[in-house]
């Protein structure tokens, strides 16, 4: 089937907000708020400089609101009004924004594309595979109590750049969820004589942090329950204006389903129908090393993890690679577990490992994959051998183990999927 891919031309927003560079950061905060955004396109003067996010800014520590934007800004993937979706898609999970810039032919800023803008038309893209929420949403991986202090969330601004924490209660119920968004209320607000700055790291401002969570969570978190369909998913995503859902089986959490992973998916879509070589289509997702993996680290993994496909590729395509890095400390090559799920053209495998450091992990992890997908060719070859029942197995299944699976739905709260 031909599938027909909008462009970057079809889905931008046009003469979108921007900010000068030397505009403080209190301008790019109130133009963020005012008009619900997360980015802003930075220019010098009339010439596009780069971008300001949200997540740039509470990455950061020390923030003055006197600080001028253009000390904030990142550097976003630049495509023009041709792009196509898959395309698109790709360079912003590479990325790790959420939204790139659209530029002329004289380099001239033209529009901004979000993931909420790639999302919102989803369901119509033709030849957009249906998978359950739960078989492509994000491990749970934190739980935030409502008891907890503002003060725990600290430790987790690299997870909440990717996704909203849900809040549960004593019972393990949802209860809310906390984003980045919910912080910077809390972070960047008025103080005495007019003056505006940063409350994180004022000795005098500690106790605006000791409040409890419940006090500025976003309640009732937008949920869909398990089984629920990728197409409805987006939907609600368009429908109730959020990034994020939370996938609840009996009102419990058991993942979180973000824009990126359906881009991810649609990546997947858009990469299945080329014919290049065995492995250069295959995208990968390394979700936990954000803002922490220097290029030696990247490196490494990336030759681990093309050896691997390299020999999964024998027997299936491979068409997209999430991986889920949970360092058990915070040394380089300390106690590391490696979540993955591979999909192929002949279904979906899971592995898990646990290893002393998370190069052995990914490493035990991609030997998993290559023998699960060797012993589903052989069966599937025996099945053909066995006779006509064999024509009546559906070849688009997810394969591999049950038990794994359904740990990946019910990932208990060490498990953090960070993307990059």
């Amino acid at each position: 089937m031909v599938v027909s891919w909008p462009t970057a031309g079809d889905l931008m927003s046009p003469r979108p907000i921007t900010v000068q560079t030397e505009a403080p950061l209190s301008q790019a905060l109130g133009l963020m708020r005012a008009h619900s955004v997360h980015e802003l396109p930075v220019l010098r003067r009339k010439v596009l400089a780069g971008m300001i996010t949200l997540e740039s800014i509470a990455r950061r520590t020390n923030l003055p609101l006197t600080t001028k934007a253009g000390h904030l800004m990142v550097l976003p993937p630049l495509v023009t009004a041709a792009t196509p979706y898959p395309e698109l898609a790709e360079k912003l999970l590479a990325s790790g924004l959420r939204a790139t810039l659209v530029v002329g032919r004289r380099d001239e800023l033209i529009g901004i594309v979000s993931r909420t803008d790639m999302v919102r038309v989803l369901p119509t893209v033709v030849g957009m595979a249906q998978h359950a929420v739960e078989d492509i949403a994000s491990p749970v991986g934190t739980l935030v109590s409502e008891k907890d202090s503002l003060d725990t969330l600290l430790n987790h601004v690299r997870v909440l750049e990717e996704h909203p924490l849900p809040v549960v209660d004593r019972s393990g119920r949802l209860v809310g969820a906390v984003g980045l968004a919910d912080l910077t209320r809390v972070f960047w607000r008025p103080k005495a004589a007019g003056k505006r700055d940063a409350v994180r790291h004022d000795p005098r401002e500690r106790h605006v942090l000791q409040v409890d969570v419940a006090s500025i969570m976003h309640s009732p978190a937008i949920t869909v329950p398990v089984g629920t369909s990728t197409e409805t998913a987006a939907r609600v995503m368009s429908e109730k204006s959020v990034s994020s859902l939370i996938v609840v089986d009996g009102g419990r959490p058991v993942g979180v389903l973000s824009q990126g992973d359906l881009l991810g998916l649609a990546v997947g879509v858009g990469l299945g129908g080329k014919s290049a070589k065995p492995t250069s289509d295959v995208y990968v997702q390394i979700h936990g090393l954000r803002g922490s993996a220097d290029p030696e680290t990247l490196g490494e993994i990336d030759q681990v993890v093309a050896q691997g496909l390299r020999r999964i590729s024998r027997h299936v395509k491979p068409l997209l690679l999430s991986l889920h890095i949970t360092p058990h400390s915070n040394h380089r090559s300390g106690d590391a577990s490696v979540v993955a799920r591979l999909h192929t053209d002949r279904g979906i495998f899971y592995a898990s490992e646990t290893e002393w450091n998370y190069f052995a992990g990914i490493a035990a992890l991609m030997d998993d994959l290559g023998e699960q997908v060797r012993r589903a060719k052989d069966d599937a070859r025996q099945r053909r051998r066995v006779g006509p029942l064999a024509s009546q197995v559906r070849v688009d299944e997810t394969v591999g183990d049950d038990a794994l699976e359904a740990q990946l739905r019910t990932m208990t709260p060490q498990r953090a999927p960070r993307r990059r």
